[in-house]
């Protein structure tokens, strides 16, 4: 297990394969010691997933722990309506406040839609190769499991493939 107390996602992904591998060893050799360590291992990496990924739904928007994409689209808003507002009454110095926090706010939805793409990516490499070592020991809950960890993954990947795929339109 990793020693860092910061939670991690990708840290959460090698944790759970490593107890993946540990439980396929446990199985293999029979050593009950082996198959606690396993289940400590990947109970670990369980709730380090969980904290590194902490989100609230509000209405159609979710509020992650950064919160990039969220902050970036309201940034966005705001920033166009100060725009809006400075060409009609005439302020340069609100105009060019509003062009600046829109484009603060597309980077940072650039930051968070990335952010995205990534972790979709390593759930579902993460579920692809718990699934191949849950198949492997025959423990088909367990690769179930696996199998909807992989399909979040491929939700989220495609989420954000499609925001940047309107991004860049």
């Amino acid at each position: 297990m990793s020693s860092n107390d910061n939670p991690s996602t990708l840290k959460s992904y090698v944790d759970s394969a490593a107890g993946a591998v540990q439980s396929g060893i446990a199985s293999l050799t029979g050593n009950t010691s082996d198959k606690a360590q396993a289940e400590q291992t990947r109970a670990h990496a369980s709730a380090e997933h969980a904290a590194s990924e902490s989100a609230v739904k509000v209405g159609p928007l979710t509020l992650g722990s950064s919160g990039d994409r969220s902050r970036g689209a309201w940034d966005q808003t705001v920033g166009s309506g100060k725009e809006t507002v400075g060409n009609l009454v005439g302020s340069e110095g609100l105009k060019r406040e509003g062009r600046e926090q829109n484009l603060q706010g597309q980077g940072q939805e650039a930051k968070g839609q990335l952010a995205d793409f990534g972790q979709g990516v390593g759930d579902r490499v993460a579920g692809t190769m718990g699934g191949a070592v849950a198949a492997l020991v025959g423990d088909r809950d367990e690769q179930r499991r696996w199998q909807e960890r992989h399909d979040e993954g491929k939700t989220r990947q495609r989420g954000a493939e499609v925001d940047m795929d309107k991004a860049a339109s």
